[in-house]
């Protein structure tokens, strides 16, 4: 959109490299897979991967094939880095997949058999982590698939078609506790049996993950050989409920911002935007942002937040629309408009400045910080400092 577009987000790499310095030291002796997928939770996939490896990252996960072929191109001229995918479909293009040297995630033989076909072809070895079902009930190979898995793998292993680096399983609720601890410990105990089984069968150097941001912050064994950074990385606590982000010692990387398109005021007894549903209870000066909830601004929200300049807290009232939403500016003792238009609102950030945060958003609209950054639009345009 250039310049022209009246808002922008503004990620601070120096915030990144405190939080990755941070992350480190939960165990210094794990290796960080930058977690980059979804446009790297909406902060600019290929800048952040490009940043990370400024401050000595070297593996990097994209769930789609698609941004991982992307991710390669934007990483042109860093042979040293290493992309992780885990998506695909069947029918999925295993060649660009391979000739990217990518390493790819694998859940069942039939996959298998296909990636060795295609590596046969190529002429050029495939890159495989075994994907196991701990307990997520997403892609993997539970327990009695486990077996047939490792019979190809060793097949495909000893053709020299394939590479099996890696055996890989995500935790579903690393993030709680009562329950979910119980949980965890479960799925920790089924992955230490797949690892087991894995060398057994001969696979004795494979890179061992398990660990996600609350597997890092929470569970000091389930570290293994490498830890995925995801939304710690971006300064924002995988649970507020359970430790907010200050108390974590990061600090958000995001700021959104975004210049008034209009002010001005209205009278007591005026309702604002669609429904009615937000009526001045008196005269008061409406301050317009040209956002929406087609930037990805959570319509849920609606009524519950607010926005800051200069240090002041102005809320937003009404329903927020498609591209833009209004904020009660109120009034000043002379008069005159608290703001004008073209000056600069913060919509979220770190709160220093009085805006919200992330996790504000994510309470104001019932969801989690996660789907705040990550739903920002990329006609929003990124700016890196």
């Amino acid at each position: 959109m250039g310049t022209d577009f009246p808002a922008r987000a503004v990620i601070d790499l120096s915030a990144l490299e405190k939080n990755l310095n941070q992350l480190r030291k939960c165990d210094s002796n794990v290796s960080a897979m930058a977690i980059v997928k979804a446009n790297a939770y909406g902060h600019g996939g290929v800048q952040i991967a490009r940043a990370a490896l400024e401050f000595g990252v070297k593996w990097f996960g994209v769930a789609q094939l698609a941004e991982a072929i992307e991710l390669r191109a934007g990483l042109t001229g860093f042979p040293q880095a290493r992309i992780f995918t885990w998506i695909f479909s069947p029918d999925a293009d295993l060649e660009t997949a391979i000739k990217a040297d990518l390493d790819i995630a694998v859940s069942n033989p039939e996959t298998l058999l296909r990636l060795v076909s295609v590596a046969r072809a190529v002429g050029k070895t495939a890159r495989v982590h075994l994907t196991i079902d701990t307990g997520m009930g997403r892609e993997g190979a539970l327990p009695d698939k486990l077996s047939p898995l490792l019979s190809a793998a060793q097949l495909a292993s000893d053709e020299g078609t394939v590479e099996i680096v890696g055996i890989w399983s995500h935790l579903a609720r690393a993030d709680e506790v009562g329950a979910g601890q119980d949980a965890t410990l479960r799925q920790l105990s089924r992955f230490g049996q797949s690892c087991k089984a894995a060398e057994q069968r001969g696979f004795t150097r494979l890179i061992r993950h398990l660990s996600a941001s609350s597997g890092l912050l929470w569970y000091p064994q389930a570290h293994f050989d490498l830890a995925r950074y995801g939304i710690a990385m971006y300064g924002l606590t995988p649970n507020p409920a359970r430790a907010t982000t200050a108390s974590l010692q990061l600090t958000p990387i995001m700021r959104l911002e975004a210049d008034l398109i209009s002010v001005k005021r209205i009278p007591a007894g005026h309702p604002v935007s669609y429904g009615g549903t937000w009526v001045a209870p008196r005269d008061t000066y409406i301050g317009i942002v040209p956002l929406g909830y087609a930037d990805g601004i959570d319509r849920h929200a609606s009524g519950k937040i607010w926005v800051a300049a200069n240090g002041q807290k102005y809320p937003q009232v009404g329903r927020i629309c498609m591209d833009q939403f209004m904020v009660d500016l109120g009034n000043t003792p002379d008069g005159q408009p608290p703001l004008n238009p073209g000056e600069t609102v913060r919509l979220w950030g770190d709160g220093s400045q009085g805006e919200p945060t992330a996790d504000d958003w994510a309470g104001a609209a019932d969801t989690i910080n996660y789907t705040i950054v990550t739903a920002l639009n990329s006609r929003v345009p990124r700016i890196y400092i």
